[in-house]
């Protein structure tokens, strides 16, 4: 049994293990209530107690640990503080499976456990948009509390420079803001130089291993516009972009433009004192001409020269990569088969399968972002060891990373729901073989871990368990039919339909369901008596034939599918809207128009601010015949007639959703799909679709 609180015993002679018991402490206390209370006792070992040992087992490796739980007392042992790190926390989860709160009972058994891979990590974007260090501090806990052990910061881009550097103020002075695209005022920060030190000292504290990203050649338009003379004329810079994309902006390959660099370099070798510095190296536009030095190499050298390893992405694997560097996979697996063919270390960070800008289902309630889900499920079948790769290939292979780009991600609490629980599969698939995982076991351990998230104050995002509902109405609108559904192979979805908050007594979904228009549903997911999900709600319309939403439908093409949120939005829940980018085009396949008397619509508008070179020259919208433009809704195909023109006039001044007025619609019997497109004299701002309704009359 485990008390209310828990003693730990530390050997006298061992200070590091000491340490480790204060570390264990400092995150257990955190929770609502604590994780787990602790003290902390220098001494021998006594009975009731949690003991640390020291030991020297090359089994155990630099993180692994043996915990051996018996009827008088429970010992931790480890090769030093990152395996009393990852014990205790093993620990802390067997208490919290054996009962509610900080005590329960635990079974005597003993547990020998290492991680198989050595990076189990996540990657940051700060530069696009910016996060407290408050929240990157909580962001390290969480992290500790999965075993991950490499946070990847990525630090600067094009969107913002978020370091501080002594010698260059106008890194951050200039470098750090912009005007947002649709916004106004200026929008950015930075992390001081105190600041970075108290982060990667907490880091440490919690065995991760805090890797700076300073993206060089390409990616420079912040510091670009910060100091001019860096760039590669004719591309100026006058301010820091608020586009997403890539630039043509690079560093001027020249020794002044290294020499420039190598001093921001030396002030983050001082801030950073782990291994490993990353110079980006990704998306570099064709040179104008031979360079007449390549920047990336010249810093690369100077890292080298410090005593450190150079990370870069893997457009930087070229035949003569010194051996030393370390191949970030992100174009697939490619990269990495091929750097670790060449004997270069590589680490596994695919798009799309580790790229967590992607929404992970395809319910309206998901956040915005890339709008091809990668789903928990997804994370967790992705394996970074091919089991046609040769003993010597799989030695490079250090690991694997999750990304959580923020071009779309635009706040805190949404950077956490697109990481968490995705980065609790990514840890297992780094800590564990492929033979011991399984997902139908991994899924309803997650029933539990969804339980520590919230003890934790976790924003996670719900896609695995939360409820997804489909609304089909009748033709004459007398009813409609509900359709619920969530990603889980377990668990019941219960509901009501008079707006109540269901519970483990509610109805049970076994199938779809009738209401009457003017219903409120409520549904949630329980495994028996235990909540595994929010409750989320739908109301159905009276009136109406049909209704679908902008994600609902089927887009037209997929060259850029992204779900955008309302430039105005503000509140928990603002309107999302699906798109393609390069063509915002939407199909209602099946519609049944019989009863059809109008078409009410909701659109909104979005800057046009993406990098997409010559594609945005190929795109082609129809002619509109008002100076707002018009929503265009074809039969059958998008070429096929027209049903309906709904003028864009009252849409026009507002960066809000605005509901146009009605369009009638011709009488057309039968099923027929429907084609939306706008009429618009060009892509800035973009209008899209928020929903469309099919009204009787």
């Amino acid at each position: 049994m485990v008390g209310s609180a828990l003693t730990v015993i530390v050997p006298p002679s061992d200070p590091q293990a000491r340490a480790a018991a204060a570390g264990l402490r400092e995150l257990l206390a955190k929770g609502r209530p604590a994780l787990l209370p602790m003290t902390v006792q220098v001494g021998a070992a006594r009975d009731g107690a949690l003991m640390l040992r020291r030991v020297d087992d090359a089994a155990l490796g630099p993180e692994g640990y043996r915990l051996s739980v018996t009827p008088q007392r429970i010992e931790l042992a480890a090769n030093g503080p990152a395996g009393w790190l990852y014990g205790g926390i093993t620990l802390w989860q067997l208490v919290q499976d054996g009962g509610p709160g900080a005590a329960g009972s635990i079974d005597a058994q003993l547990i020998e456990d290492h991680p198989r891979l050595s990076w189990r990590g996540l990657m940051l974007d700060s530069a696009r948009h910016f996060q407290s260090p408050a929240f990157i501090a909580r962001l390290i806990d969480w992290m500790a509390l999965h075993k991950l052990n490499v946070l990847h910061w990525h630090l600067t881009d094009d969107q913002g420079w978020r370091i501080q550097i002594l010698k260059y103020p106008r890194l951050t002075s200039v470098g750090a803001w912009r005007i947002p695209a649709g916004g106004s005022g200026r929008y950015g920060g930075f992390y001081t130089q105190a600041q970075v030190r108290e982060l990667v000292a907490l880091a440490a504290r919690r065995s991760i291993m805090v890797i700076p990203e300073i993206d060089v050649p390409g990616h420079a338009s912040a510091a670009i516009a910060s100091y001019p003379a860096l760039g590669v004329k004719p591309h100026e810079v006058p301010a820091v972009p608020a586009d997403w994309g890539v630039f043509k902006n690079v560093f001027a390959p020249t020794a002044a433009s290294c020499g420039f660099l190598e001093d921001v370099l030396s002030e983050v070798l001082a801030l950073f004192p782990g291994p490993y510095i990353h110079l980006g190296g990704d998306e570099v536009p064709p040179p104008q001409g031979t360079p007449a030095l390549d920047v990336h190499g010249c810093l690369a050298r100077f890292v080298a020269a410090h005593g450190r390893r150079v990370v870069g992405w893997d457009e930087t694997l070229t035949p003569d990569l010194p051996p030393s560097a370390i191949v970030m996979s992100w174009r697939g697996v490619a990269g990495a088969r091929a750097a670790s063919a060449q004997g270069n270390d590589t680490v596994l960070a695919p798009d799309p399968q580790l790229y967590f800008d992607h929404r992970q289902g395809l319910a309206a309630w998901e956040p915005p972002g890339r709008l091809v889900p990668i789903s928990l499920r997804d994370v967790y079948e992705f394996e970074p060891l091919a089991s046609d790769l040769s003993a010597a290939q799989r030695a490079h292979v250090l690991g694997l990373q999750g990304n959580v780009w923020t071009e779309h991600v635009r706040t805190a609490e949404r950077v956490a729901a697109m990481a968490f629980p995705r980065l609790a599969a990514l840890a297992e698939v780094g800590w564990s073989e492929a033979s011991a995982r399984a997902w139908p076991d991994f899924e309803r351990r997650m029933a539990v871990q969804v339980r520590r998230y919230r003890q934790l104050g976790l924003p996670f995002d719900e896609s695995l368990f939360g409820v997804d509902a489909r609304v089909d109405y009748a033709p004459d609108a007398s009813s409609a039919t509900v359709t619920l559904s969530h990603q889980a192979d377990f668990g019941d979805i219960r509901y009501t339909t008079d707006g109540t908050t269901p519970d483990a007594r509610s109805a049970r979904y076994g199938g779809p369901f009738k209401v009457a228009p003017g219903a409120l549903i409520v549904a949630a997911t329980f495994a028996q008596d235990q909540v595994l999900s929010s409750s989320f709600r739908w109301r159905t319309y009276r009136g109406l034939a049909g209704r679908r939403s902008s994600v609902e439908l089927r887009l037209c093409s997929a060259a850029v599918p992204l779900a955008l949120e309302a430039v105005g939005a503000r509140g928990a829940l603002p309107a999302i809207f699906a798109v393609d980018i390069e063509n915002p085009c939407w199909l209602w396949q099946g519609a049944n128009l019989s009863s059809v008397a109008r078409l009410v619509a909701a659109v909104g508008r979005v800057p046009f601010n993406f990098q997409i070179g010559a594609d945005r020259e190929r795109m082609r919208f129809a002619r509109p015949t008002t100076a707002a433009g018009e929503l265009l809704v074809h039969l059958d195909t998008c070429d096929g007639p027209l049903y309906a023109r709904l003028p864009l006039a009252p849409a026009r001044d507002s960066n809000a959703v605005t509901v146009l007025p009605a369009s009638a619609a011709p009488a057309v019997p039968g099923v027929h799909d429907l084609c939306l497109q706008f009429a618009q004299r060009g892509p800035d701002p973009l209008w899209v679709l928020d929903w469309l309704e099919l009204h009787t009359s």
